[in-house]
């Protein structure tokens, strides 16, 4: 099965997490169990703090908050294993937004050679 990861952009709010309605946080912790249900897998799922605490390295510039000032913050991600592409969409589509939307992006398997 091919790995994909689901980005999750939400409108921002002040309380980050803490906003998030409960059946919309109950809905992202059954996403796992929907996910296998339908024939995938999610391998991890992270969420992220609000951008407030992030900083960004551009070349030798070290900047507090995010580099990109934008309506929606990605919020998390979940690693899934589907069939295919289509199978991922299907899959992705299954992630409880309140106001945003979900990225899906094929990720590359690079083969780790250990030195012998």
């Amino acid at each position: 099965m091919a790995r994909y990861a689901v980005l999750i952009f939400e409108q921002e709010t002040p309380n980050g997490v803490a906003d998030i309605p409960p059946e919309v946080m109950r809905a992202h912790l059954d996403l796992p169990d929907r996910i296998a249900a339908e024939g995938g897998r999610v391998v991890a799922g992270l969420a992220f703090e609000p951008t407030s605490t992030s900083t960004s390295i551009r070349g030798d510039l070290v900047t507090d908050g995010p580099f990109v000032e934008t309506k929606e913050a990605l919020g998390g991600v979940f690693l899934i294993e589907a069939r295919d592409l289509d199978h991922a969409l299907a899959l992705a589509a299954l992630t409880p937004i309140v106001n945003g939307g979900v990225e899906v992006r094929p990720l590359v398997d690079f083969q780790v050679v250990e030195p012998s």
